[in-house]
C-alpha cells in the first residue's frame, strides 16, 4: 500500500511537506492504510502537525486497529489536495492517549510525501452487488433516476435509462443537480455538468460522465470519504472470506423496524424536497435526543456537533431551499419541527459575517433550545387551560436543558446562554426563566425571541389557529415593550412580507408555496398546489421559476397553514 510507484512524484522540502499536510488537515478527509496490502483504507481525522517532529491524529473511528498500531504495525496516510492524491511513507505510532472516549495518537513525522497529479486515474468503482442510486435533475425536465458506477473527487460515471436522453441533451451546456443515495440512507447533493454520454443498446441504458462543479470544501471532504468507503466496500468483494472484513457503514441497509417503534415511522422518501429529506436526518437526531434526555442522559456532544455541521452545510449550499424544507417537516414531533425552524431562521438572520464557530453555536443552540420541554411533566401540554402553576413548571425546561449541556465543551457557553437561556425572555421582564429586562438581554436573545414567536405563531395551538406572517408582524409591532423593535424591523426586512415557506393565493385563485424571493420580496420561484395543506410529495405540483406573476397573477395574500 505504501510503496511508491512511477506515477507519484516525491516531495522532500520541509516547507512543501508542511504545506501539503496543512491542506490535508484542513480538508478533514484522510485515510489510514495499513502496511498489509489486504487491509482496506480507513477514514480518520488528521488533527495537527509539529513540523519535523510528529503528526497528531484522532483514531476514534478505527479504535479496533489501535492495539495493532500500538504494537508497531506500520501504516501510511492518504488524502486529496487540490486534485492531487497525497501519500505518506510508512509511519508508526509513538503515543496513544484516551481523552473523553477518543483515541488521540501521535506518529513520526514523514521525511517526504508522494504526490499523484493524475486525478482522473483515482476512481472508486462499484462492484456487482453494490448499489448507490442517483437522481439527476435539470432546470426543466423531470428528474431521472439511475445508478452510480464509479466516483472520484471531481466526477462520476452514471448508468441511466434511455429515457434520460432528454435531460442529457437539455443540460449539455448547463449544470445539473445530482443526488447520491447510499443504502444506509445517506444522501449527498452536488452540482455538475455532463461531459460525455454513450448508449448501450444491449443493456438498454445510457452511460454518462459528470464533472462536479462549484464544490465547497465540505463537499470535497464528503466526496473523498465516499470514495474511500466505496473502495473499502469493494475490497470485501475481492476476497472469499468477506465475513472477516468490516462492511462500510454507507452500504449497511438499516433493519426494518416494527410499526410501534419510535423512529420506525421515518421514510425519508416521504419528504417533499431533496433538502427536506436531508434535513429529516437532523430531525431524527433531535427526536432520538429527546428520548435520551427523558432516560436521564446528557445531550450527546459529538452528535450535536456533527448535526450542527450538517445544518450549516445545508444552509451554505442553499439557504432558501433549507428554509422551505423546515416547512416540510410535518412527520416530526412538534418540538423537533419548531426547534429546527428556529435554528435555521436564527442562523439565516444573524449568522452572516459571524466566525464559523459562532455560526455553529447559533445553529446548535437553536436546534436544542426547546428540547428541555421533554423533561417537564407531559401532562402540562394536555391541560385545557394554561394557568399560573402550569407556566411556573414549564419555565423549568430552560435550566433543565442547560444542565444537560455541560459536556458540550465545544459549544460557546456565551451563545448557548443567550439563545437557550434568553429566547423566552422579554424586554419588559415578563419572560422567563429569569425575568431579565431589555437592558440586560443579549442581542442574540432579542433576535431569538422574535424568531421564536414568529415560528410558534405560524402553528396551530389549542387556544388559537395558525396565523399568517402578516398577522404575526402586526402582533409583534403592537408589543414593542416585549420585543425589540429593531429586531422586528430586521426580521421583516430580511425575510420579507411573503417569506420563503409561505403558501400564497394569487389573483388567478391558484395556490403556490414560495420557495425563492428576490431582493424586493417578490416570489421568483414557487411550487403550485391544489390544497391548503402542509407540503408533501403527494400534494405538490409543478415548479414555476422567474415568470410567476405572468403565470399566476399578482399575490393576493398568504394562507395560514400549520406545518
Amino acid at each position: 500500500m505504501a510503496t511508491q510507484d512511477s506515477q507519484y512524484e516525491t516531495v522532500g522540502g520541509s516547507k512543501d511537506i508542511a504545506s501539503l499536510l496543512n491542506a490535508l488537515i484542513a480538508s478533514g478527509g484522510v485515510s489510514l492504510c495499513l502496511e498489509n496490502e489486504e487491509a482496506e483504507p480507513e477514514p480518520i481525522v488528521l488533527l495537527e502537525q509539529d513540523p519535523g517532529r510528529m503528526l497528531t491524529m484522532d483514531l476514534s473511528a478505527v479504535g479496533h486497529l489501535v492495539l495493532r498500531l500500538q504494537e508497531g504495525e506500520a501504516f501510511s496516510l492518504r488524502g486529496q489536495v487540490e486534485g492531487k492524491v497525497v501519500r505518506t511513507p510508512l509511519l508508526s505510532l509513538t503515543e496513544v492517549r484516551r481523552a473523553g472516549g477518543r483515541y488521540l495518537c501521535c506518529s513520526h513525522y514523514p521525511e517526504s510525501l508522494w504526490v499523484l497529479q493524475q486525478r482522473e486515474s483515482f476512481r472508486a468503482e462499484l462492484r456487482m452487488g453494490m448499489k448507490v442510486s442517483v437522481t439527476l435533475q435539470g432546470s426543466h425536465q423531470e428528474a431521472v433516476k439511475g445508478d452510480l458506477r464509479d466516483l472520484s473527487q471531481d466526477g462520476c460515471q452514471l448508468e441511466l435509462p434511455l429515457s434520460a436522453s432528454g435531460i442529457l441533451t437539455e443540460t449539455r451546456n448547463s449544470q445539473v443537480q445530482l443526488e447520491l443515495a447510499f443504502p444506509d440512507g445517506t444522501r449527498f447533493t452536488v452540482q455538475g455538468a455532463v461531459r460525455h454520454q454513450a448508449t448501450d443498446p444491449d443493456q438498454q441504458l445510457l452511460r454518462a460522465g459528470l464533472q462536479f462543479e462549484q464544490c465547497s470544501s465540505e463537499q470535497q471532504r464528503q466526496l473523498w470519504y465516499f470514495v474511500c468507503e466505496i473502495e473499502r466496500e469493494a475490497a470485501r468483494y475481492d476476497k472469499e472470506a468477506q465475513e472477516a472484513r468490516q462492511p462500510s457503514p454507507l452500504f449497511e441497509v438499516p433493519q426494518k423496524r416494527s410499526a410501534g417503534e419510535h423512529v420506525g415511522r421515518r421514510e425519508f422518501a416521504n419528504y417533499a424536497t431533496p433538502v427536506a429529506r436531508r434535513l429529516a436526518k437532523v430531525a431524527a437526531f433531535l427526536d432520538a435526543q429527546m428520548l435520551l434526555l427523558q432516560s436521564g442522559s446528557n445531550v450527546d456532544s459529538r452528535q450535536l456537533s456533527y448535526y450542527a455541521d450538517r445544518l450549516l452545510l445545508l444552509h451554505d449550499e442553499d439557504s432558501e431551499a433549507l428554509l422551505f424544507a423546515t416547512r416540510c417537516m410535518i412527520r416530526e414531533p412538534l418540538l423537533v419541527r419548531h426547534s429546527l425552524a428556529v435554528a435555521v431562521q436564527l442562523l439565516d438572520l444573524t449568522g452572516a459575517g459571524m466566525p464559523a464557530d459562532v455560526r455553529k453555536a447559533i445553529a446548535a443552540s437553536g436546534m436544542v433550545h426547546d428540547l428541555g420541554k421533554a423533561l417537564v411533566p407531559q401532562v402540562l401540554f394536555q391541560a385545557e387551560a394554561f394557568e399560573a402553576p402550569h407556566r411556573q413548571t414549564l419555565r423549568e425546561h430552560v435550566p433543565l436543558l442547560l444542565e444537560r449541556l455541560h459536556n458540550c465543551h465545544w459549544l460557546s457557553p456565551h451563545v448557548a446562554k443567550a439563545i437557550i437561556g434568553g429566547i423566552n425572555e422579554r424586554m419588559d421582564g415578563s419572560g422567563y426563566p429569569g425575568g431579565v429586562t431589555g437592558d440586560q438581554l443579549n442581542e442574540l436573545a432579542r433576535a431569538g425571541a422574535v424568531v421564536d414567536v414568529v415560528e410558534a405563531m405560524r402553528r396551530d395551538r389549542a387556544d388559537r389557529p395558525a396565523r399568517t406572517v402578516q398577522q404575526i408582524y402586526r402582533h409583534l409591532l403592537r408589543h414593542p415593550h416585549q420585543f425589540d423593535p429593531q429586531w422586528i424591523k430586521r426580521y421583516v426586512a430580511h425575510f420579507k412580507t411573503l417569506p420563503v415557506g409561505s403558501l400564497v393565493r394569487f389573483s388567478s385563485n391558484r395556490l403556490a408555496w414560495v420557495q425563492r424571493v428576490d431582493a424586493e420580496g417578490n416570489p421568483v420561484e414557487v411550487q403550485v398546489t391544489e390544497h391548503p395543506e402542509p407540503p408533501a410529495p403527494d400534494n405538490l405540483g409543478g415548479v414555476i421559476r422567474g415568470d410567476v406573476v405572468e403565470r399566476l397573477g399578482q399575490p393576493v395574500g398568504e394562507v395560514a397553514v400549520s406545518t
